[in-house]
């Protein structure tokens, strides 16, 4: 009786794994493929700009659909497949437990060939109980940090390209949901220490933005919410209220997912008493078997209710994303701020979603460039007042940002 038992469960497992494989339909994924590829060859404005052949990338993942047998891998299909163009802008509008988060709490930059930590997100850190900024990456959960960047599930891009090995350097430190993240780090002291980044733990924001007054200095916090309407109805309040403060210091270094130009022009429109341009659009326009036109426009604020006519910061940071830089970027150009910080996450481009022929899920695309009026494509922009990290015991952004207000209001 036991082991007919044991042959029923062994079976009915086999059934269902049969069934589970059964559902996917490798034609069916073979036509999404030839969507995307499609979709990045005409709407991908950075395709020209990328280090990787497209061609490459459709051999090598069709070659590869056979091996699909659940959903989960169908889902790491299409996202290695995105990876392949090192572009946090481009995205799979979904994931899995072994997908790779959007982001780390920390960031590293190429410092003479060494993966070097270079910033910390401060403001959203609970606590850090130690300072790590500075020390070189040598491990990651036990595996030397270069092997892991060779090993990085992507086929067609080139790992030894800067811009390329830094850019897969932070999606590893981001790691996978279902996986640990221990890194052996060696000090500026020399010394190695194990540091585990699953223990950081960030802060809940439960407003759309927080607002205080130091020494008569307004500072306005936008929480992550640039893509609500409502941040509008509220920034226009706590502005009011803070109309008789000596200068304002708005800060953006918590605005990692961006928003749309709703919520900026809406906060940018109280600070202009005349129209002014914020930010320059361009892309390709294509035509089948017809030359390509290039096709650029400059965006503007329209001024709206009682202005706030005295100095104003803005405070960015490595957590600064898409809008959150076009905001940074628009005050600037209009003429209105100063910007203080370090480099942000440079997010590249306009996106737009796009839908695949039988997924139920999309993914999203960089369709057009975006420029600082002075013509810096914001991508490439770094702050005026740049802030070089070096504590966590103390803000040092929002300190250089107070010192600047002052000296302005002098």
């Amino acid at each position: 009786m036991k082991n007919f038992i044991l042959a029923s469960i062994f079976l009915f497992n086999l059934t269902y794994a049969n069934s589970q494989e059964s559902k996917i339909d490798h034609n069916k994924i073979k036509e999404d493929l030839n969507k995307i590829i499609t979709d990045i060859s005409h709407n991908y404005v950075y395709l020209q700009e990328k280090n990787v052949d497209l061609n490459c990338v459709q051999e090598y993942y069709e070659k590869q659909i056979p091996n699909i047998k659940t959903e989960e891998e169908t889902v790491l299909f299409f996202e290695y497949l995105l990876n392949e163009f090192y572009d946090n802008h481009l995205t799979l509008k979904t994931n899995t437990n072994s997908s790779f988060r959007l982001f780390a709490p920390i960031y590293t930059t190429i410092k003479n060939g060494k993966l070097i930590v270079t910033n910390i997100w401060q403001t959203q850190i609970e606590s850090s109980n130690q300072n790590i900024i500075g020390a070189e990456i040598i491990k990651f959960n036990g595996i030397e940090f270069e092997q892991v960047i060779k090993d990085f599930p992507t086929h067609c891009n080139d790992k030894s390209l800067p811009e390329t090995r830094e850019w897969i350097a932070n999606k590893i430190l981001a790691g996978r949901y279902n996986e640990p993240r221990i890194l052996s780090l060696k000090l500026p002291n020399k010394k190695e220490i194990e540091y585990n980044l699953d223990n950081i733990k960030l802060k809940e924001n439960n407003s759309l933005l927080s607002s205080k007054t130091i020494n008569k200095i307004g500072i306005i916090k936008i929480n992550n919410s640039l893509g609500n309407d409502n941040l509008v109805s509220e920034f226009d309040k706590t502005l009011n209220e803070l109309l008789n403060t000596k200068g304002l210091i708005i800060d953006l270094r918590n605005t990692i997912f961006g928003g749309d130009s709703y919520e900026a022009r809406g906060i940018m429109s109280r600070f202009i008493k005349d129209p002014k341009p914020y930010q320059k659009h361009s892309f390709i326009e294509k035509s089948e078997n017809n030359p390509n036109i290039k096709r650029s426009w400059v965006e503007f604020v329209i001024p709206r209710l009682e202005q706030y006519e005295k100095p104003v910061i803005i405070l960015v940071g490595r957590w600064t994303g898409s809008m959150g830089e076009g905001l940074a970027i628009g005050f600037e150009g209009m003429g209105r701020a100063e910007i203080v910080g370090s480099e942000m996450r440079r997010l590249a481009g306009e996106v737009y979603d796009f839908s695949f022929l039988h997924q139920k899920y999309g993914y999203k695309l960089s369709t057009a460039k975006l420029y600082h009026i002075n013509g810096t494509i914001r991508e490439k922009y770094i702050p005026t007042n740049y802030v070089k990290q070096t504590a966590t015991e103390k803000d040092e952004t929002l300190e250089k940002g107070i010192k600047l207000i002052n000296k302005l209001t002098e």
